[in-house]
């Protein structure tokens, strides 16, 4: 007896028909292939598909395409998702680990740029050029209006790469679009260490100052400005001469944002070990700091922190700045950041003779490859001092010219 033929059509199989359809008075003419996909898994039915074009010919290349992913196992099913759509999805579901204040920003490139110029488009229908001439526009000048830097624009690729990373993970594109593009040269800020001279005109500067210990043992530390305004006495270990930097300082980046307790750059805390006179110094602080307890009274609020103003409350991250930048520009260094006293602390500790390594610990990169990268050239200029200096002593040994 002969078998009997299954009536269910194998996933990838498809047929194509010519078909005629009347809308609005008007008469359409199109070639139709529909497909089997494959099977809901709940009640085993086929899933159908379809698509279409003006000629039996473009249809049957897209029908030969589309059997030929389901195939191999890599078909996607399409979508009427749009960028934007996605982007929302994204926004709620998939940024529970991260930062509040990094979500902040990553939200501001949605909405400032990535919606307005590609939330409209079909989510799998976004393709690397489409992205290459988004990112092309946002570096040029727009009337007077001046193009984003490439620091800004490497910024938006990564919020809208990590993005479409997550739309390839969850099944909604096959690739990521944003792989391909090509990115603006980001030029690497020039470092302004103080040297030698400049910090003791700087020590020198700051004396009597309202901030003259917050400011020195930042140079000696090498801490962030968070950091250091978000170091509290529990995280200070007189015994043992260490600081534990756990947390920082942080301003909302949102209306009426208050000062927060936020997690480090890199999520890790580290402890440092600081020269001796350092810890010193912050012993005097502190019984500093229980004088103005005493003169504030009731009025005196136990904040923990180790730097505050007179009645114990945070300091604001843009005064403690603006000070600093009227100190720097009084001894001819008004370029000068506050994060270059964490500059000058590297360049001095590499100079000294600490390794990389140790560098790295202390400054609390999440890498010794990142500290190379950004001092490397402290330690090029070491081996030809180095170099020169051993020519000087061959030339001694040998009785050279």
């Amino acid at each position: 007896m002969p078998k009997s033929s299954s009536k269910r059509n194998a996933a990838g199989s498809g047929t194509i028909r010519k078909k005629t359809v009347t809308r609005k008075g008007k008469t359409y003419t199109f070639w139709e292939a529909r497909y089997t996909a494959g099977f809901d898994p709940g009640t085993g039915k086929q899933i159908q598909r379809s698509i279409s074009g003006k000629t039996q010919k473009e249809v049957a290349q897209k029908l030969k395409a589309v059997t030929a992913a389901i195939d191999a196992g890599v078909y996607t099913a399409p979508s009427k998702m749009t960028v934007k759509d996605w982007l929302d999805i994204w926004t709620a579901d998939y940024l529970s680990g991260v930062k509040p204040a990094t979500v902040v920003s990553y939200k501001g490139h949605i909405k400032n740029h990535i919606i307005p110029a590609l939330g409209a488009i079909k989510l799998e229908a976004l393709n690397p050029h489409m992205i290459q001439g988004f990112y092309n526009q946002l570096g040029q000048q727009n009337g007077s209006q001046s193009g984003l830097s490439p620091k800004t624009i490497k910024d938006i690729h990564g919020v809208l790469h990590k993005a479409l990373q997550q739309a390839v993970a969850v099944g909604y594109i096959r690739s990521n679009p944003a792989d391909v593009c090509t990115l603006p040269r980001v030029e690497r800020r020039e470092l302004k260490p103080l040297d030698e001279e400049q910090i003791q005109q700087f020590l020198q500067a700051i004396q009597g100052h309202r901030y003259e210990t917050l400011f020195t043992v930042t140079l000696f530390t090498g801490m962030r400005q968070g950091e250091v305004l978000g170091l509290t006495w529990d995280c200070v270990d007189f015994e043992r001469g260490t600081l534990l930097i756990n947390k920082q300082l942080h301003l909302e980046k949102k209306r009426g944002g208050k000062y927060v307790f936020a997690p480090l750059k890199n999520d890790k805390a580290r402890t440092i070990a600081p020269a001796s006179w350092v810890m010193q110094l912050l012993k005097g602080h502190r019984a500093e700091q229980a004088k103005r307890q005493l003169k504030a009274g009731p009025l005196w609020e136990d904040s923990g922190l180790v730097f505050t103003d007179d009645i114990g409350r945070h300091l604001a991250t843009q005064t403690v700045y603006k000070d600093f930048k009227r100190v720097a520009a009084s001894i001819g260094c008004p370029n000068t950041r506050f994060h270059d006293l964490r500059h000058s602390f590297a360049v001095a500790s590499i100079r000294a003779g600490d390794d990389i390594k140790t560098v790295q610990s202390n400054l609390g990169h999440a890498t010794a490859a990142f500290t190379l990268d950004v001092y490397g050239h402290v330690t090029d200029q070491m081996k030809q001092a180095s170099a020169a200096r051993m020519d000087t002593f061959i030339k001694d040994v040998l009785k050279l010219p």
